[in-house]
């Protein structure tokens, strides 16, 4: 797909994405997103909003997801390393509850597509990181979802000190208690 590698995760739908990154002694250029080489490999997205977010070790920003406005989301890191997390929510999907995660950072240029249906989360492996991402609907605050970090059994790297999260991620339910399913 010229200058990108899309990889298919065991997830369906869910991809890795490693642009081609153009380097010489002045630095280096890379496409992050190109509308026709996601279409050409079957990502059919309009993107409508970019988010970016800074965060310090230990922070888990998740797992969120929109119930009646669902977002697909491109994410990737600007500066540091996060262990970035997609829950798949989808009703009938074969990999319901299931789970993939990809260490994104500033130095591996990977980004992850995840698509509607989906719980996100993140969590900063590194001093510091900026996180950026591009969303296919709008936030909708009144119509926020998500389910705890510690109950759909992720594998969340070691982090030397407690973890942080928001009042708001720590009321979240168990995805065993989930009463939500996405439709798609």
């Amino acid at each position: 797909m010229g200058n990108f590698v899309f990889t298919p995760t065991e997830i369906d739908d869910v991809f890795v994405i490693e642009p081609k990154v153009f380097g010489d002694e002045r630095g280096y250029f890379m496409e992050t997103y190109s509308e026709k080489a996601f279409r050409e490999a079957g990502l059919d997205y309009t993107f409508v909003q970019d988010n970016q977010s800074s965060s310090r070790k230990g922070v888990l920003r998740g797992l969120h997801f929109q119930k009646e406005h669902p977002q697909a989301k491109l994410v990737r890191v600007l500066s540091g390393e996060v262990f970035d997390v997609a829950v798949d929510l989808r009703e009938g999907s074969p990999t319901y509850g299931k789970w993939v995660g990809e260490l994104l950072s500033a130095e591996n240029h990977k980004q992850l597509m995840i698509p509607r249906g989906f719980a996100h989360g993140f969590v900063v492996v590194s001093e510091t990181a900026e996180f950026a991402y591009k969303c296919d609907d709008f936030y909708h605050p009144e119509d926020e979802g998500g389910i705890m970090y510690d109950s759909a059994g992720i594998d969340w790297p070691e982090i030397d000190g407690e973890l942080i999260l928001s009042e708001k991620d720590l009321k979240h339910p168990k995805l065993a208690e989930l009463d939500f399913k996405f439709k798609i």
